[in-house]
Parts: C-alpha cells; sequence; structure tokens
C-alpha cells in the first residue's frame, strides 16, 4: 500500500531545530513533487515548502523563508524539511503530501498522516 509516513517531530526551545522526514512506502518517490504543509491549533492548515520532482525547484511560504530548508533524496524515497530558528508561531502539526508544482503548490489527495511540531520555553 503506498503511502506517506512523516517523522521528527518534537518539543523545542523557541531558536532550536528540528529535521522532519517524509518517508514513501510502497513507491518510490523519483520524479514526485512533494509539499510540506501545517496545521497550528484553530487555524486552517496552510502551505509551508515545495520540491520538485528531481529537486530542480523549491518554493517558501514567506513566514519560513530563510529558516527553512526543503531538500530530497531520492535514494531513500525521502525528502526533508530543516527547520531552524524556529518560534511558537511554527507550533503546527506539519504533514507532507504528493503535489501539483506548476505556478503555485497544489496538494494531492495523498496526504502523510501528519508529525507533531511544538515550540516553547
Amino acid at each position: 500500500q503506498a503511502q506517506l509516513v512523516e517523522s521528527g517531530g518534537g518539543l523545542v526551545e523557541p531558536g532550536g531545530s528540528l529535521r522532519l522526514s517524509c518517508t514513501a512506502s510502497g513507491f518510490n518517490l523519483d520524479y514526485y513533487a512533494i509539499g510540506w504543509f501545517r496545521q497550528a491549533p484553530g487555524k486552517e492548515r496552510e502551505w509551508v515548502s515545495c520540491i520538485s520532482g528531481g529537486g530542480g525547484r523549491t518554493s517558501y511560504t514567506p513566514a519560513v523563508k530563510g529558516r527553512f530548508t526543503i531538500s530530497r533524496d531520492d535514494a531513500v524515497d525521502t525528502v526533508y524539511l530543516s527547520m531552524t530558528s524556529l518560534n511558537v508561531e511554527d507550533t503546527a502539526i506539519y504533514y507532507c503530501a504528493g503535489v501539483k508544482y506548476g505556478s503555485s503548490c497544489e496538494p494531492t489527495d495523498f496526504w502523510g498522516q501528519g508529525t507533531q511540531v511544538t515550540v516553547s520555553p
């Protein structure tokens, strides 16, 4: 069964760092564009970052640009989201999803289960 599995979330202090992983299970991730999204308590889910199949193009929402880096290693079917300078506003459940990556990054119906990131003193 094809699925995306996120990992790497946790509790971190403001200013800290985390690296999230999104690993494909049951299929090869090569050539698939993948996006990261997040949903904070009481808020709608929002787009964070996307990476094209092959990794040649990336994009970020302004709130995370310069602090987060998306990358991929297709040899292990994994997309990463490296997060630095975390602040309390980054607290959310983070999801990865298959996306249509044209002029914008639009999620498909293929989502992972999410991983919780909590930034707290």
